[in-house]
């Protein structure tokens, strides 16, 4: 399988980035560049060739380039970001994604969407209801993925930025998550709470492999003891900012 992903630098301002439900803390601008530097080596170490989009300095929030795109085989729908200030951030994702030959599609005004608020997994797309997104970024998703066989299912979410900043999928299906900041657990027919927050989010990176990060070694040895091959990275810096391993990356699996 040809696996590529979409990585992007960090913002000079990154330190300006926006919060919704935690408080502001210094954020170390030069630590954030050497740890997003290990994150991209982490890919490229586990055979993931890395895409940079072009950077976009005035953009604090601009290295989630997860938030700019939702990918489903060949589609790329290009997101509507709900933050008015992240919506600059789409077009160095877009031009990376034409360029590599996908077809293109958009989330149109009054839709709002954000690619952190998607998970997907085996022809079903969760998608977050309440934060970023709203319900007509859900219809317009749903109308452009349904050609393609997908099932898209609107999530309520009110504790967590992004429904990826609550729960994830392992690569069984099995939706992890930290039970404080997820609405309704019951959604999913099989849901495995972690003891950390930042254990909730994982990144697959082949059937038997994830990226986590390094904050949660618990909820690490939970994952090896269910016979997962783990690699975890310190993204402690964008943590500080409601960012985990998720949104550093948009993956491409075709």
């Amino acid at each position: 399988m040809n696996r590529r992903a979409l990585v992007r630098r960090p913002s000079p301002r990154l330190a300006e980035g926006l919060l919704t439900h935690i408080d502001r803390v210094p954020v170390d601008v030069d630590l954030a560049v050497q740890q997003w530097e290990a994150y991209v080596a982490a890919l490229r170490g586990e055979g993931w060739e890395t895409i940079e989009v072009p950077p976009a300095p005035e953009c604090p929030d601009s290295v989630f380039v997860e938030d700019t795109v939702v990918v489903y085989d060949d589609l790329a729908v290009i997101a509507r970001p709900g933050a008015d200030e992240r919506r600059a951030e789409v077009t160095g994702t877009e031009q990376v994604l034409r360029d590599l030959g996908l077809r293109i599609a958009h989330v149109e005004a009054p839709g709002t969407l954000d690619g952190g608020d998607v998970l997907k997994h085996d022809g079903t797309v969760w998608v977050g209801l309440g934060g970023r997104t709203n319900r007509s970024g859900i219809d317009q998703l749903a109308a452009h993925l349904a050609p393609m066989g997908a099932t898209v299912v609107a999530v309520p979410l009110t504790r967590a930025l992004h429904l990826k900043s609550a729960v994830t999928a392992l690569p069984d299906g099995t939706v992890v998550g930290w039970e404080e900041v997820v609405d309704d657990p019951d959604v999913w027919d099989s849901f495995l709470a972690v003891p950390e927050e930042p254990g909730s989010h994982v990144v697959l990176l082949d059937g038997s492999t994830v990226l986590m990060s390094a904050s949660a070694p618990r909820t690490r040895a939970l994952y090896e003891e269910r016979g997962l091959r783990v690699v975890a990275v310190d993204v402690t810096e964008f943590e500080k900012l409601e960012g985990c391993v998720t949104c550093l990356s948009v993956r491409l699996r075709g």
